[in-house]
Protein backbone atom coordinates (compact mmCIF):
# COMPACT_ATOMS: atom_id res chain seq x y z
CA UNK A 1 0.00 0.00 0.00
CA UNK A 2 3.32 2.16 0.75
CA UNK A 3 4.21 2.14 -2.91
CA UNK A 4 0.72 3.10 -4.27
CA UNK A 5 0.77 5.95 -1.48
CA UNK A 6 3.53 7.37 -3.47
CA UNK A 7 0.97 8.38 -5.99
CA UNK A 8 -1.87 10.48 -4.80
CA UNK A 9 -3.92 10.61 -7.82
CA UNK A 10 -3.99 6.78 -8.17
CA UNK A 11 -5.09 6.85 -4.30
CA UNK A 12 -8.08 8.93 -5.45
CA UNK A 13 -9.15 6.93 -8.33
CA UNK A 14 -8.50 3.36 -6.62
CA UNK A 15 -10.41 4.70 -3.77
CA UNK A 16 -13.14 6.13 -5.66
CA UNK A 17 -13.76 3.37 -7.69
CA UNK A 18 -13.29 0.93 -4.85
CA UNK A 19 -15.78 2.72 -2.37
CA UNK A 20 -18.21 3.10 -5.42
CA UNK A 21 -18.39 -0.41 -5.89
CA UNK A 22 -18.88 -1.29 -2.29
CA UNK A 23 -21.66 0.73 -1.95
CA UNK A 24 -23.11 -1.22 -4.91
CA UNK A 25 -22.22 -4.44 -2.80
CA UNK A 26 -24.44 -2.86 0.03
CA UNK A 27 -27.61 -2.12 -2.69
CA UNK A 28 -27.47 -5.56 -4.05
CA UNK A 29 -27.37 -6.93 -0.15
CA UNK A 30 -30.40 -5.12 0.47
CA UNK A 31 -32.45 -6.04 -2.52
CA UNK A 32 -31.50 -9.71 -1.99
CA UNK A 33 -32.43 -9.43 1.81
CA UNK A 34 -35.20 -7.25 1.19
CA UNK A 35 -35.95 -3.27 2.73
CA UNK A 36 -34.77 -3.24 6.53
CA UNK A 37 -38.02 -3.56 9.01
CA UNK A 38 -38.60 -0.37 10.80
CA UNK A 39 -37.46 -2.67 14.14
CA UNK A 40 -34.44 -3.38 12.96
CA UNK A 41 -33.54 0.04 10.86
CA UNK A 42 -32.92 1.71 14.92
CA UNK A 43 -30.52 -0.41 15.43
CA UNK A 44 -28.77 -0.47 11.93
CA UNK A 45 -28.68 3.14 12.22
CA UNK A 46 -26.84 3.12 15.62
CA UNK A 47 -24.15 0.30 13.95
CA UNK A 48 -23.75 2.96 11.03
CA UNK A 49 -23.43 6.02 13.03
CA UNK A 50 -20.98 4.11 14.93
CA UNK A 51 -18.50 3.02 12.08
CA UNK A 52 -18.79 6.35 10.38
CA UNK A 53 -17.88 8.17 14.07
CA UNK A 54 -14.92 5.71 13.87
CA UNK A 55 -14.11 6.31 10.22
CA UNK A 56 -13.67 9.82 10.31
CA UNK A 57 -11.42 9.30 13.74
CA UNK A 58 -8.95 7.15 11.77
CA UNK A 59 -9.00 9.81 9.07
CA UNK A 60 -8.38 12.41 11.13
CA UNK A 61 -5.62 10.45 12.86
CA UNK A 62 -4.21 9.70 9.37
CA UNK A 63 -4.38 13.16 8.51
CA UNK A 64 -2.61 14.36 11.49
CA UNK A 65 -0.01 12.40 11.24
CA UNK A 66 0.64 13.11 7.69
CA UNK A 67 0.46 16.65 8.63
CA UNK A 68 3.39 16.30 11.38
CA UNK A 69 5.25 14.11 9.26
CA UNK A 70 5.45 17.24 6.63
CA UNK A 71 6.31 19.61 9.19
CA UNK A 72 8.96 17.72 10.76
CA UNK A 73 10.71 17.98 6.97
CA UNK A 74 10.02 21.44 6.82
CA UNK A 75 11.57 21.98 10.34
CA UNK A 76 14.53 19.61 9.42
CA UNK A 77 15.26 21.67 5.97
CA UNK A 78 15.58 25.19 8.12
CA UNK A 79 18.24 23.13 10.34
CA UNK A 80 19.96 22.06 7.44
CA UNK A 81 20.10 25.52 6.34
CA UNK A 82 21.09 27.05 9.49
CA UNK A 83 24.12 24.46 10.21
CA UNK A 84 25.16 24.84 6.91
CA UNK A 85 25.37 29.22 7.47
CA UNK A 86 26.67 28.60 10.76
CA UNK A 87 29.90 26.47 9.38
CA UNK A 88 30.43 29.04 6.91
CA UNK A 89 30.99 31.67 9.11
CA UNK A 90 33.02 28.92 11.52
CA UNK A 91 35.35 28.24 8.13
CA UNK A 92 37.44 32.00 9.47
CA UNK A 93 38.72 29.75 12.41
CA UNK A 94 40.71 27.75 10.22
CA UNK A 95 43.97 28.63 8.20
CA UNK A 96 43.15 30.63 4.61
CA UNK A 97 43.45 28.44 2.59
CA UNK A 98 41.05 25.72 4.37
CA UNK A 99 39.20 28.21 4.87
CA UNK A 100 38.95 28.76 1.29
CA UNK A 101 38.49 25.53 0.78
CA UNK A 102 35.49 24.70 2.82
CA UNK A 103 33.51 27.57 1.98
CA UNK A 104 33.79 26.64 -1.80
CA UNK A 105 32.12 22.82 -0.67
CA UNK A 106 30.02 24.49 1.70
CA UNK A 107 28.84 26.18 -1.61
CA UNK A 108 28.26 23.21 -3.93
CA UNK A 109 27.03 21.30 -0.80
CA UNK A 110 24.15 23.49 -0.52
CA UNK A 111 23.15 23.69 -4.39
CA UNK A 112 23.34 20.18 -3.95
CA UNK A 113 20.84 20.09 -1.32
CA UNK A 114 18.39 22.08 -2.96
CA UNK A 115 18.56 19.38 -5.64
CA UNK A 116 17.52 16.59 -3.42
CA UNK A 117 14.23 18.92 -1.84
CA UNK A 118 13.64 19.68 -5.57
CA UNK A 119 14.06 16.27 -7.47
CA UNK A 120 10.57 15.30 -8.09
CA UNK A 121 11.79 11.49 -10.37
CA UNK A 122 13.31 9.09 -7.74
CA UNK A 123 15.41 7.64 -10.78
CA UNK A 124 17.31 10.76 -10.33
CA UNK A 125 17.59 10.68 -6.36
CA UNK A 126 20.41 7.87 -6.14
CA UNK A 127 22.30 10.13 -8.12
CA UNK A 128 22.11 13.16 -6.06
CA UNK A 129 22.36 11.33 -2.68
CA UNK A 130 25.85 9.56 -4.14
CA UNK A 131 27.18 13.67 -4.95
CA UNK A 132 26.01 14.38 -1.37
CA UNK A 133 27.96 11.42 0.08
CA UNK A 134 30.58 12.42 -1.67
CA UNK A 135 31.14 16.28 -0.80
CA UNK A 136 30.19 14.96 2.65
CA UNK A 137 33.48 13.15 2.64
CA UNK A 138 35.71 16.36 1.34
CA UNK A 139 33.96 18.50 3.81
CA UNK A 140 35.15 16.38 6.42
CA UNK A 141 38.17 15.50 5.09
CA UNK A 142 38.68 19.24 4.63
CA UNK A 143 38.29 20.76 8.60
CA UNK A 144 39.85 17.47 10.33
CA UNK A 145 42.68 17.86 8.29
CA UNK A 146 43.69 21.13 10.08
CA UNK A 147 42.16 20.12 13.30
CA UNK A 148 44.61 17.39 13.41
CA UNK A 149 47.57 19.38 12.18
CA UNK A 150 46.69 22.18 15.31
CA UNK A 151 44.40 20.52 17.66
CA UNK A 152 42.90 23.46 19.72
CA UNK A 153 39.36 24.79 20.93
CA UNK A 154 39.07 26.95 17.88
CA UNK A 155 39.46 24.60 15.53
CA UNK A 156 37.26 22.25 17.33
CA UNK A 157 34.70 24.75 16.73
CA UNK A 158 34.82 24.21 12.94
CA UNK A 159 34.95 20.27 13.06
CA UNK A 160 31.57 20.55 15.68
CA UNK A 161 29.67 22.84 13.46
CA UNK A 162 30.86 20.84 10.20
CA UNK A 163 29.56 17.34 12.51
CA UNK A 164 26.03 19.43 12.65
CA UNK A 165 26.00 19.66 8.58
CA UNK A 166 26.24 16.45 8.11
CA UNK A 167 23.99 15.08 10.94
CA UNK A 168 21.35 17.39 9.44
CA UNK A 169 21.04 15.75 6.54
CA UNK A 170 20.94 12.50 7.82
CA UNK A 171 18.50 13.81 9.99
CA UNK A 172 16.52 15.29 6.68
CA UNK A 173 16.56 11.57 4.97
CA UNK A 174 15.25 9.93 8.10
CA UNK A 175 12.21 12.32 7.89
CA UNK A 176 11.62 11.56 4.49
CA UNK A 177 11.82 7.68 4.90
CA UNK A 178 9.39 8.60 8.03
CA UNK A 179 5.65 7.45 6.13
CA UNK A 180 2.41 6.77 7.31
CA UNK A 181 2.36 3.00 8.22
CA UNK A 182 0.82 0.38 5.89
CA UNK A 183 -0.98 -0.83 8.62
CA UNK A 184 -2.69 2.49 8.86
CA UNK A 185 -3.96 2.96 5.46
CA UNK A 186 -5.10 -0.45 5.37
CA UNK A 187 -7.09 0.19 8.51
CA UNK A 188 -8.28 3.17 6.84
CA UNK A 189 -9.49 1.00 3.16
CA UNK A 190 -11.14 -1.46 5.44
CA UNK A 191 -13.47 0.56 7.83
CA UNK A 192 -14.00 2.84 4.58
CA UNK A 193 -15.56 0.03 2.53
CA UNK A 194 -17.54 -1.41 5.44
CA UNK A 195 -19.19 2.10 5.89
CA UNK A 196 -19.64 2.50 2.37
CA UNK A 197 -21.58 -1.29 1.99
CA UNK A 198 -23.71 0.07 5.29
CA UNK A 199 -24.29 2.93 3.39
CA UNK A 200 -25.41 0.58 0.29
CA UNK A 201 -27.12 -1.65 2.65
CA UNK A 202 -29.00 1.17 4.51
CA UNK A 203 -30.61 2.91 1.41
CA UNK A 204 -34.01 3.02 0.58
CA UNK A 205 -34.93 4.21 -2.58
CA UNK A 206 -33.38 4.67 -6.42
CA UNK A 207 -33.18 8.33 -6.18
CA UNK A 208 -31.09 7.88 -2.94
CA UNK A 209 -29.21 4.53 -4.61
CA UNK A 210 -28.28 7.23 -7.71
CA UNK A 211 -27.11 10.36 -5.62
CA UNK A 212 -26.34 9.89 -1.89
CA UNK A 213 -24.73 6.73 -2.39
CA UNK A 214 -22.36 8.90 -4.03
CA UNK A 215 -21.07 11.19 -1.95
CA UNK A 216 -19.51 9.36 1.00
CA UNK A 217 -17.04 7.56 -1.17
CA UNK A 218 -16.71 11.01 -3.23
CA UNK A 219 -15.56 12.94 0.31
CA UNK A 220 -13.40 9.54 1.69
CA UNK A 221 -11.58 9.50 -1.81
CA UNK A 222 -10.73 13.15 -1.62
CA UNK A 223 -9.18 12.62 2.33
CA UNK A 224 -7.51 10.22 1.17
CA UNK A 225 -5.95 11.95 -1.60
CA UNK A 226 -4.93 14.97 0.70
CA UNK A 227 -3.73 12.30 3.04
CA UNK A 228 -1.72 10.76 0.41
CA UNK A 229 -0.42 14.33 -1.18
CA UNK A 230 0.78 15.57 2.30
CA UNK A 231 2.52 12.15 3.02
CA UNK A 232 4.09 11.86 0.00
CA UNK A 233 7.89 14.59 -0.72
CA UNK A 234 8.00 14.27 -3.82
CA UNK A 235 4.86 13.18 -5.54
CA UNK A 236 1.68 15.56 -5.45
CA UNK A 237 0.99 19.19 -5.15
CA UNK A 238 1.91 19.80 -1.56
CA UNK A 239 5.77 20.07 -1.64
CA UNK A 240 8.70 20.89 0.85
CA UNK A 241 9.65 24.15 -0.74
CA UNK A 242 13.57 24.80 0.03
CA UNK A 243 13.00 28.52 0.63
CA UNK A 244 16.00 28.62 3.82
CA UNK A 245 18.59 26.87 1.73
CA UNK A 246 17.61 28.91 -1.11
CA UNK A 247 18.29 31.97 1.02
CA UNK A 248 21.68 30.64 2.39
CA UNK A 249 22.81 29.93 -1.35
CA UNK A 250 21.75 33.02 -2.19
CA UNK A 251 23.62 35.14 1.25
CA UNK A 252 26.74 32.65 0.30
CA UNK A 253 26.98 34.12 -2.97
CA UNK A 254 27.11 37.16 -2.06
CA UNK A 255 30.59 39.30 -2.52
Amino acid sequence: MSNVADYPLAVFVLSLLVLWLSTRIGVFLLRRHHILKKEIREDFSVIQAATLTLLGLIIGFSFSMAVNRYDQRKNFEEAEANAIGTEYARADLLPAKDAAKVRALLKDYAEQRIQFYKARDEAKVPEINERTARLQNELWSAVTGPAKANPNQVTALAVSGMNDVLNSQGYTQAAWWNRIPSAAWILMVAMAICNNILIGYGAQNSEQEGILLSILPIVVSVAFLLISDIDSPRRGLIHINPQNLNAVVESLRAP
